[in-house]
């Protein structure tokens, strides 16, 4: 019998190499995204910006509106993260985006995680008036078409995730205060801590709780290291002061405006800044006078702080990888509504009683809103609310998704937990369902965890932290 010759071995072994490789390359996915922007700036006018406590209608847009949206997918998983400029879309709205979505792409609803930016000077999405159900129509669709044009624009991609810190544009907005310096809240008792307590040294004593300073960056380039998008979280309210009467996008639309030149991406990149734990954190420094600024101008320093800590973030990326595992998961969680004792109902009723000015005039601040908030949660006919939170997993990153204004502490707890190298944690997604304190800050007291404000029961911040947690651990056990 003929052995076989060096050359036979040769070609034996690069038979073997190929095969292994050829195995391995089909079991590795291959990482692939899109992205694309939809303009839903509201055209017809006057209309209610729903931020705040008043009327407050707007006679036109300042700056314009998006829907942002990335599209991933891995050979296995097609999932999509939507950014839009709004206060806070409920799930009936932004279910009806998604299922339109889901029937162009097939990519499934579960697999869409849709955040609203939380901007006070947005437009309604009410349909009480013809020009606010014209834009129910516009931002539904919007939205939608921001996630088939990003399905669209799928090709190989690679990513990459970082963060650097951003701490002297959030503070902590509940304050405790110095001896004697508490006012009453609409309840007529005494909280431990006020939210946005003023500037005054002589009131305010120290924040109650701390701070999330860390922007952090999704990054995703094609293979030819070309910027497609960037997906940026920072824990901070919308900052306010855009021109009287007219609609603002806030520093997150700004923020995206300025992207594409920090990192030189073309007319086809798109940058979205998502808002993140920020329930209890604003840009007021609380003890601080600042200068006078002009309509729109502290939104532009933000926006443009944010912009350079985003682009330093980028440069600590050291690879963007190919090749990424991605997963999603969607849980229905079941919480219960709050109740009032029924001394507090008939609190609520005699405050409610009182109409004479002069009376009126010396009850607590805002008393009657909160005792018509406290009747309402008592004639409340649903026991339970039903709320989705996702997580997604993009390789060794990790995104959580929570449909309330979450406190930073939640946030930070999260990031700290993950079993992730890198977790963002989004606020306001899939819905709007008010704060969400810890059952710390719950015992605090302040304008978050009343009656009203917060709606569901007080730990629900423990709930949805082990759900998430339980989430992530299962995601990254997918090989």
């Amino acid at each position: 019998m003929n052995q076989p010759t060096m050359k036979h071995r040769l070609i034996h072994c690069l038979f073997i190499f190929g095969l292994t490789y050829s195995l391995t390359a089909a079991d590795k996915p291959t990482l692939k995204a899109g992205a694309a922007a939809v303009d839903i700036t509201p055209e017809q006018f006057p209309m209610n910006m729903p931020g705040g406590f008043s009327a407050n209608l707007a006679e036109k847009a300042h700056d314009p509106f998006h829907a942002r949206a990335i599209v991933l997918a891995d050979g296995q998983t097609e999932l999509a993260m939507v950014v839009v400029d709004n206060l806070g879309a409920g799930p009936d709205v932004l279910n009806e985006a998604k299922k339109i979505a889901s029937e162009k792409t097939g990519i499934p609803m579960e697999k869409m995680m849709i955040s609203s930016t939380h901007t006070h000077s947005g437009p309604s999405l009410n349909t009480r008036s013809e020009q606010a159900a014209a834009y129910y129509q516009k931002f539904v669709h919007g939205v939608s078409d921001s996630i088939i044009r990003a399905h669209e624009a799928l090709k190989p991609a690679t990513v990459g995730m970082a963060a650097q810190a951003l701490p002297d544009e959030v503070f902590n907005r509940r304050w405790y205060l110095k001896e004697g310096k508490m006012p009453p809240n609409p309840f007529n008792r005494l909280d431990r801590v006020k939210t946005n307590p003023g500037y005054s040294r002589d009131v305010i004593d120290r924040p109650a709780g701390p701070t999330d300073p860390d922007i952090t960056v999704l990054s995703i380039r094609d293979t030819k290291r070309n910027p497609i998008a960037l997906y940026a979280n920072y824990s901070l309210h919308y900052v306010g002061g855009a021109p009287k009467g007219q609609m603002s996008a806030d520093y997150f639309g700004e923020f995206a405006r300025l992207m594409p030149s920090r990192i030189r991406g073309d007319e086809n990149f798109v940058a979205m800044m998502s808002n993140g734990t920020s329930g209890d954190i604003n840009n007021l420094p609380f003890g601080v006078t600042r200068p006078p600024r002009e309509p729109f101008e502290q939104i532009r320093i933000v926006a443009q702080k944010a912009a350079d800590a985003a682009w330093v973030a980028h440069g600590k990326i050291d690879k963007h990888e190919t090749g990424l595992r991605l997963g999603m998961l969607q849980r229905e969680v079941t919480l219960k509504y709050r109740r009032p004792s029924a001394q507090e109902v008939a609190e609520a009723k005699a405050v409610l009683a009182v109409k004479d000015k002069e009376a009126v005039a010396k009850l607590p601040g805002r008393a009657q809103n909160y005792a018509r908030n406290t009747v309402s949660a008592a004639e409340n006919p649903e026991e339970t609310l039903t709320v989705q939170i996702q997580a997604i997993r993009i390789g060794d990153y990790a995104v959580c998704g929570i449909p309330f204004e979450v406190f930073v502490e939640i946030g930070l707890d999260l990031k700290k937990r993950s079993p992730f190298s890198k977790t963002m944690v989004v606020g306001l997604a899939n819905g709007k369902h008010g704060y969400l304190p810890t059952l710390e800050q719950h015992s605090l007291g302040g304008y978050e965890t009343w009656l009203g404000t917060n709606r569901v029961q007080q730990d629900t911040s423990v709930i949805l932290t082990d759900h998430l947690l339980e989430m992530m651990k299962e995601l990254k056990e997918i090989e």
